[in-house]
């Protein structure tokens, strides 16, 4: 198990100065991501993954075959208020933070939460879609969150020009156990012409997304960058590996970099250094 302890200030600077130093930035997130935001993680030792029984019923089977036990279901796991009361934490924001300084983040996210687009992100590539949106597996009409909370099952409202209702029960955008991942040769092609890739919150123990980073790895030029409180096995690999918390580390690296460009450090004991040495 991993003690967790407090992030050295070198360390921090280390990955600023990685963060600040590259213009073309992938960043790959996990459950590690949004935990800070009060969301919980389905595969930890307390999580809803330990009920193989609620797994199951999370499978494109189970939704055709019994599409009305499906969605009470579907929101236990995914409509919790722990979802629909999370905001970004300061990791997400930090994020953005980025992008407004000029640099181009893509972000590839596991999460189904929306986090990093309400944050501001605008190039989030959701792996495993977003809990906030269904569509109708007939006509493909899309919906929005309130309908999909509107009603215990939620159906198709769409009429045709003679008045006939679809009718039919929603599939929602969250990516089910028995469908492919989303975006997925994106991101490879992302990383393949990245600077800097940042793998945070994820123990990359699930395929396909765990093999994402080997696409950084087998590019000499792009460094890889880990930040997760568990030991992955892609460490070994990495330009940098932190344990800690994702928006702890992020955002403290982030402000590290407004206070350099700003001329203002954030060790006291090296305040009276000039500002051109702060790189």
């Amino acid at each position: 198990m991993f003690s967790e302890a407090p992030v050295r200030d070198e360390v921090i600077e280390e990955l600023a100065g990685l963060l600040q130093n590259s213009e073309n930035i992938v960043v790959l997130t996990g459950a590690g991501m949004s935990t800070e935001s009060g969301i919980p993680d389905f595969r930890s030792d307390s999580g809803l993954w330990q009920d193989d029984e609620l797994m199951q019923a999370m499978s494109l089977n189970y939704l055709r075959y019994f599409p009305e036990r499906f969605w009470p279901k579907f929101k236990h796991v995914f409509l919790r208020p722990e979802y629909l009361q999370a905001q970004p934490n300061s990791g997400h924001l930090a994020l953005a933070k980025l992008e407004g300084m000029g640099k181009r983040i893509q972000v590839f996210t596991q999460n189904v939460d929306g986090l990093h687009g309400v944050a501001g992100n605008t190039q989030v590539f959701e792996l495993h879609g977003n809990l906030g949106k269904a569509k109708c597996p007939v006509c493909h009409t899309p919906y929005v969150l309130d309908h999909i909370l509107a009603t215990d099952v939620p159906r198709c409202t769409w009429e045709n020009q003679k008045g006939a209702l679809c009718g039919h029960v929603l599939d929602p955008d969250t990516v089910l156990f028995g469908q492919d991942v989303r975006h997925y040769g994106r991101a490879q092609l992302a990383i393949a012409k990245a600077d800097l890739m940042l793998v945070l919150g994820t123990s990359l123990t699930v395929d396909p997304v765990a093999e994402l980073p080997h696409f950084a790895i087998e590019q000499t030029r792009v460094q890889l960058v880990i930040v997760n409180l568990e030991p992955t096995y892609c460490d070994k690999w990495a330009r940098l590996v932190i344990r800690g918390k994702v928006a702890e580390v992020v955002s403290q690296a982030v402000t590290h970099i407004v206070r350099v460009r700003k001329g203002v450090w954030s060790d006291p004991s090296s305040a009276r250094r000039p500002a051109q040495n702060a790189q």
